[in-house]
Parts: C-alpha cells; sequence; structure tokens
C-alpha cells in the first residue's frame, strides 16, 4: 500500500510540474503577445516580421505541449480517479480544438515569408482575434487544470 501511495505521488507530482512549466510557457507567449500588440509604426517590417515569427513559434509550441503533453495527463487523471472528468473533458476538448486551428492558422499566415506593411496591417488586424480566441482558451485550460488536476491533489497528496 505505501508503494501505491508513493507512485501515485510520482506520477500526479510530475503533472503538477508539467503543468507549471506550462504556464510559465504560456506567460512567454502573452510576454510576446503583448509586446507584439503595443506597436504602431507598421513600416517597420522586418522587426515586426520578425517579432511576429516570434510570437508564432512561442503560439505553437504551447499549442503543441498542450494537446501532446499536459491534457493527455489530464485525462490519464482523469481515466484513474473516474470521477467524471473524462465527461467534463469531452465536453470541453472539442471546444479547446477550436482555438487550436484558429492559432495554427494565424501561424500559417507568416509562412516562413517577408511581409509587406499592408500585410503587417492584416496581421494586426487578426491580432486582435487571436488574442480573444486565446483569452477563451487559457479560460478553459484552467477549468480542465482545476478540474481534473487540483480537484485530485488532495487525494494524491494524502495517498
Amino acid at each position: 500500500m505505501l508503494e501505491n501511495c508513493r507512485n501515485a505521488r510520482e506520477r500526479w507530482g510530475g503533472v503538477s510540474e508539467l503543468i507549471d512549466r506550462w504556464l510559465k510557457e504560456r506567460q512567454e507567449l502573452l510576454v510576446h503577445y503583448c509586446d507584439l500588440s503595443g506597436e504602431n509604426d507598421f513600416s517597420q517590417t522586418e522587426a515586426l516580421t520578425e517579432k511576429f515569427v516570434r510570437l508564432c513559434e512561442v503560439l505553437v509550441d504551447y499549442v503543441s505541449a498542450g494537446h501532446f503533453e499536459i491534457y493527455e495527463q489530464l485525462i490519464q487523471e482523469a481515466r484513474e480517479f473516474n470521477d467524471g472528468g473524462l465527461e467534463l473533458a469531452a465536453k470541453v476538448y472539442p471546444r479547446i480544438e477550436q482555438t487550436t486551428e484558429i492559432a495554427l492558422n494565424f501561424n500559417d499566415r507568416l509562412n516562413g515569408q517577408s511581409l509587406s506593411e499592408a500585410q503587417i496591417r492584416e496581421l494586426f488586424d487578426e491580432l486582435s482575434q487571436l488574442g480573444e480566441v486565446l483569452e477563451n482558451r487559457f479560460e478553459m485550460e484552467d477549468f480542465l487544470i482545476e478540474h481534473l488536476h487540483n480537484a485530485h491533489a488532495g487525494k494524491v497528496a494524502s495517498a
């Protein structure tokens, strides 16, 4: 029984570290987003292109980590605790996937090319929409973390 308790702490404690690292990536994403959204001189095409590229790199890393690391761990945890978390994830996850599509489509607009001032203006229009999408995504992710991981933290600690 002691071994089972230790295994639970090791398994779900690692999830907490993974989530913490991912939330730091979210913070980095927000820093890049805010830095870029504060720009107003669209004639600096080279510098702005670099900022958009960096934002998209962080955005894709963040979205990928969510899908390929975090959500899998949260669903595994929900499966093991079997307390309704899978049903909750099944409702929220498709909505998160929609935000992923929007983020990836925004990334695809750059396509490794130098941007003209007109293209940069278009991206700035879309940047505002991306910000709204990310805000909704963060709320859904926080909801999943709260209900699929934090809800079990006491059980893991006492195990």
